[in-house]
């Protein structure tokens, strides 16, 4: 093993995982705990139940890291290859140890009925390689060593896939990894898309620097993960602290929150801080900012009241908007959501409301107002102010954007 940092490589292995019947929580549950256990995961690799496909994921994994652990392939059946080409890779055969054998016909006998002969084959381990017990299945894992590098297979039923990791893989891990933390932050920023944002902080994202800086983007939502290697948690510690203070210098009020924070949870927070209440006023959205505001615990302190006026009547009648106002602008326009939004203001009494109507789809649009279009108002002390968007993709993305980016224009708001 190197002087340096540990890393680690995930393969996931079967045909099942690759045609979609099972999702693979395996990659990211190991990716969470070898992260824990100060080993960061630097790939992860899914293969189908070829034996010589297995053996090139190993050897590509071995390339990029010091660590491997396979999840799948070690049941009794003629589909599960990882034990060959674990010795395959090892450059040995296999080789019955009779423990196993007998431990795993005591799993059948307490069962009640006799082993069948496939399941021998488990019993089986590359010559040389040690055996990783399971106490809750009869597929043993594997774990051996080839030229400084550590490699583990383990079972693909998640059960005894994390039973096995905790009892005799992390300990080993841990370990390894003495003098050497992970610690991780994420921060996520709303308003801009993941290539400005990247943009923005040039080589703060290049793939050799420590601390790392990793990118995602859902639903306009982008999350940069800081992780940080070092030898102990003060320092790492220290290192997240400075880069997230240089990533706050550059992206400003685009960043929204920290780890597990939410826009609807940061937007409580500030009105709870000012003492201050909320109304929504939804059409298109259907209900779902006031979903979004009332999944956070505590939201009853700063929450008013809600209205989901799909219809031209509802908004009337519920919260006073002018008949001819939607007949001369029409349902989809700056001057009905602002209308919702003075009239939920007004009617709960509230300090801040938000009014949204558009077109969700994926029928109803038309050249001058297409599926997608959104019109989003916040009233408040401060005035009135609308603004214009048009979001795409699908209605429960379309939905989903225009209640973020509600929230998010309130979030800006009430910093101001």
């Amino acid at each position: 093993m190197s002087d340096q940092f540990k890393s680690a490589s995930i393969i996931s292995i079967g045909n099942e995982v690759l045609s979609g019947r099972t999702v693979d929580t395996n990659a990211s549950y190991l990716g969470r705990q070898l992260r824990l256990a100060g080993v960061p995961v630097v790939s992860a690799h899914t293969v189908g139940d070829r034996r010589e496909m297995i053996v090139r994921a190993i050897e590509l994994a071995t390339s990029e890291a010091d660590i491997v652990v396979t999840t799948g392939g070690l049941g009794p059946t003629d589909d599960d290859l990882t034990r060959q080409a674990f010795a395959d890779y090892l450059g040995t055969e296999l080789e019955v140890r009779e423990a196993l054998l007998e431990k795993i016909r005591a799993v059948f006998s307490r069962g009640g009925w006799p082993m069948p002969e496939r399941n021998s084959i488990q019993a089986c381990i590359p010559r040389g390689a040690d055996a990783v017990e399971n106490d809750w299945g009869t597929a043993p894992g594997i774990v051996a060593e080839k030229d400084g590098k550590l490699l583990f297979a383990l079972p693909g039923v998640p059960r005894e896939m994390k039973k096995m990791l905790e009892a005799s893989v992390l300990p080993r891990l841990r370990a390894l990894g003495q003098g050497q933390t992970v610690a991780v932050r994420r921060l996520h920023c709303y308003g801009a898309g993941e290539s400005a944002i990247a943009e923005m902080l040039g080589d703060a994202m290049d793939r050799d620097r420590n601390p790392l800086v990793n990118c995602t983007a859902h639903l306009g939502i982008i999350t940069l993960e800081i992780v940080a290697s070092a030898g102990g948690a003060d320092e790492a510690e220290a290192m997240l602290v400075e880069q997230e203070s240089a990533l706050r210098a550059v992206l400003g009020e685009l960043v929204y929150g920290v780890d597990d924070q939410t826009l609807a949870g940061v937007v409580g927070e500030a009105l709870a801080r000012r003492g201050q209440t909320l109304a929504v006023a939804e059409s298109c959205t259907g209900g779902l900012v006031a979903k979004l505001i009332t999944d956070v615990p505590g939201a009853s302190r700063y929450f008013a009241r809600g209205w989901t006026t799909y219809s031209n009547e509802a908004k009337v009648a519920e919260l006073g908007v002018a008949s001819d106002l939607i007949e001369t602008h029409g349902a989809v326009s700056a001057e009905v959501a602002a209308a919702m939004a003075q009239g939920a203001r007004r009617e709960a009494g509230a300090d801040h409301a938000i009014g949204i109507t558009g077109i969700a789809g994926p029928d109803g649009g038309n050249e001058q107002k297409p599926v997608g279009l959104t019109y989003i108002s916040l009233d408040g002390l401060e005035g009135t102010s609308t603004s214009r968007h048009v979001f795409s993709r699908d209605r429960r993305s379309v939905r989903l954007r225009a209640a973020q980016t509600a929230l998010n224009g309130l979030r800006q708001r009430l910093r101001g």
